[in-house]
């Protein structure tokens, strides 16, 4: 319903655009159309994939250099018809669909700039207002559409989508949105041959390069992320018991960083590096972390060592795989604020700030978790251990935020909700889903796509 409502809603949006400019000349003729469908066709064709099951097209640039060149009508039906993804029929329609009505209300938006220019003194400010406003209206309603298309299909929640998937390429649509209205004014003044095709193809080599450098960003990435997956698998295999244990850390301290540092990039850098935090238990021999009842003194200084094993660990990939980052958490995340913690015996402000908000999240997680050892907790609980530990254990602005977060109830509040949300989009992550053809990410097939680079 939802696909057939966007088709639905193009159709009759590209229908009433017709009728109303049917007087506008069309300025290009067939040839030159062509010449810009087969650039949103290429587009497509030459996607980045992403992580997060996402990627990322210049079918945007090519829709809005169109739309200034024609009559509103023309750049929306060729945005839904310069496409072949050889997806089925549904996940095909629902990429052209979506990519259709953007570029629609985008044509919109520029033709009222046209028709009711902006002035500052001597200055016409309408082409640059009107590219800035079409590019901002095509990515609201892009990556709106494909949002609710991902969470129709996943159930993942609209803001969790928006906070992993989309708020990241907002600022890159104003940004490139120049270089849209820039493609059409090449191709109004040709250069080569009197024809704009030339220089408009020129300036496919460095668009064609920026691609490449983030499809080989992206593949670095990717690879740093299935190396996180080896290494925590490696110790999951080894520790049943807590399994979860380092993604659910890893949650938590990305919404809790978030919070603390207003900072998507840099929650992300601490999410990653959570995972490997208890990678030195590798080290431990199985017959300590997995004992059931209590650890001797001894026993419990060698568990004591796991945060410095896990630097050793990791010490032959500084600076090529891990950042100062990752060793900062794992060595410090047992340290304490008021300095009984290890290894170092560090207290308040000498802790690295990305090592407190782990070592917080680690501790909620183990209480709510238990161990062979002790029964888990129920959150409420922990919350209140939390929070009667604020100044001893734990940093009292960060015993603060989480409190609000822990507020809000966000899946990792509960072990068990964590869990059955986990394995659920485990199993769910083979079911058929629907795509998009330049959308900011959805669920598409092989993945979503966002439609700027």
């Amino acid at each position: 319903m939802f696909i057939v409502a966007s088709f639905l809603a193009f159709a009759l949006l590209e229908g009433y655009l017709i009728w109303q400019y049917r007087d506008i000349p069309l300025r290009l003729n067939l040839w030159d159309i062509l010449f810009w469908g087969l650039l949103v066709f290429w587009s497509v064709k030459v996607e980045v994939r992403l992580p997060l099951s996402a990627g990322m097209s210049q079918l945007f640039l090519f829709a809005l250099a169109l739309m200034v060149l024609t009559p509103p009508w023309v750049a929306p039906l060729v945005a839904f018809l310069a496409q072949w993804g050889g997806s089925v029929w549904y996940k095909e329609l629902f990429n052209r669909s979506q990519d259709g009505l953007a570029t629609a209300f985008a044509a919109l938006v520029w033709t009222f700039f046209q028709e009711n220019a902006l002035w500052l003194g001597h200055w016409n400010l309408s082409a640059g207002f009107g590219i800035a406003l079409s590019s901002l209206t095509f990515f609201i309603i892009n990556s709106t559409l494909v949002a609710f298309a991902i969470h129709l299909d996943t159930k993942t929640p609209l803001q969790e989508i928006w906070r992993r998937n989309m708020s990241w390429s907002a600022f890159s649509y104003m940004l490139l949105s120049p270089l849209a209205l820039l493609l059409a004014r090449a191709y109004e003044t040709p250069l080569i041959s009197n024809w704009g095709g030339w220089t408009v193809l020129f300036f496919l080599i460095p668009l064609y390069y920026s691609r490449f450098y983030w499809d080989e960003k992206v593949r670095l990435e990717q690879a740093f992320d299935t190396t996180l997956e080896v290494l925590m698998n490696a110790l999951e295999a080894k520790e049943q018991e807590t399994r979860f244990h380092s993604e659910r850390v890893a949650d938590i301290s990305r919404d809790l960083a978030l919070a603390f540092y207003k900072d998507q990039a840099k929650a992300q850098d601490i999410y990653r590096a959570a995972r490997l935090h208890d990678i030195g238990k590798i080290a431990i021999p199985e017959a300590v972390l997995l004992k059931p009842g209590k650890l001797t003194d001894a026993e419990y200084a060698l568990i004591q060592t796991h945060p410095q094993k896990g630097v050793e660990l990791l010490s032959p990939a500084r600076k090529v795989a891990f950042d100062d980052l990752v060793y900062r958490i794992i060595l410090h995340h047992h340290e304490r604020w008021d300095g009984r913690g290890y290894p170092k015996g560090l207290a308040g402000h000498e802790i690295p700030e990305e090592a407190r908000i782990v070592g917080l999240a680690d501790a909620y997680e183990a209480m709510t978790a238990g161990r062979p050892y002790r029964e888990a907790l129920p959150p409420e609980e922990a919350l209140r251990e939390i929070q009667e530990n604020s100044g001893r254990q734990f940093d009292p602005k960060l015993v603060r935020l989480f409190t609000e977060l822990w507020e809000k109830n966000p899946i990792w509040r509960d072990h068990q909700a964590y869990i059955a949300a986990k394995e659920g989009s485990l199993s769910r992550s083979t079911s058929p889903q629907l795509s998009s053809a330049s959308a900011s990410p959805s669920p598409s097939e092989p993945g979503p796509r966002t439609s700027e680079e």
